[in-house]
């Protein structure tokens, strides 16, 4: 009798507390907007967190607030983002498409000015006296850039530089922000030539570290009709609002600093 009196009182406090919360997550229920769920589930979901927003879920918040604009998100298509428009009833300009591109070509072809044995990350080894290597602007080839996309778009090579693949990379940003020597950028995918140096120096301190440095010839500058390079503090820098892409300064560049992407 004492089991079945027990059993009887959980029962009735199960069906109680049941009943209570069911109440309880009706009048208690957080009233999600339509449009929100829409929005959240049109984006890539990649919480990358590129857009400067706590993932796909606060951009889609702030972009319904008010607070953030659809070309916020860096990684959506132009067709994704016309989505998100016309769902909201607003209008979406079309973006250039842009992939993350290295401006350097060193790699192990750039001398060592000491032995790193420390942790195996470019900002820790930057640390050190700017790095191992004795170009204060080389890539130090620690990866910290394939650690920081998280599209897998980034991988290191057998030459120590790291190889980034069109087809995955989104131009999030990321490893421009991750690089500690600022040796990414986001160039339009349409334009195949770019500058794999970002060296400052004069040309002879450039050919002292590195033989594939440039060295501020100008000779790209003479070759070009478009007027779309010129040298800028001893560095070959690409317009690429006036560059068609032609390559003639491709071939005339004696270090083969100037090259055309893969």
């Amino acid at each position: 009798m004492e089991i079945l009196i027990a059993i009887l009182v959980l029962s009735f406090l199960g069906l109680l507390f049941g009943i209570g919360l069911a109440v309880a997550s009706r009048r208690l229920a957080v009233q999600v907007d339509p449009k929100l769920e829409a929005v959240q589930h049109l984006l890539p979901g990649s919480n990358c967190g590129a857009c400067g927003n706590p993932g796909c879920f606060g951009f889609a918040e702030n972009l319904l607030s008010g607070k953030a604009t659809i070309d916020g998100c860096r990684v959506c298509s132009d067709e994704i983002r016309q989505k998100i428009a016309n769902l909201m009833g607003l209008a979406a300009a079309k973006q250039v498409k842009k992939v993350a591109t290295l401006h350097c070509g060193g790699g192990l072809k750039v001398k060592d000015k000491y032995i790193y044995s420390g942790v195996e990350d470019c900002v820790a080894a930057n640390l050190v006296l700017g790095g191992q290597k004795s170009c204060v602007y080389a890539c130090l080839g620690f990866g910290t850039c394939v650690k920081s996309c998280p599209f897998s778009a980034i991988s290191m090579s057998p030459e120590g530089l790291p190889v980034v693949d069109m087809k995955k990379c989104r131009a999030c940003n990321k490893c421009v922000l991750a690089c500690p020597k600022k040796l990414f950028s986001l160039v339009p995918a349409a334009s195949n030539v770019y500058v794999a140096c970002s060296s400052h120096d004069l040309g002879k301190d450039v050919r002292a570290v590195c033989p594939v440095g440039c060295i501020a010839c100008k000779l790209c500058e003479k070759a070009c009709k478009f007027d779309a390079i010129h040298v800028i503090d001893n560095l070959a820098v690409i317009d690429y609002h006036k560059c068609t892409s032609c390559a003639e300064c491709v071939k005339v560049c004696p270090t083969k600093t100037i090259r055309i992407r893969e």
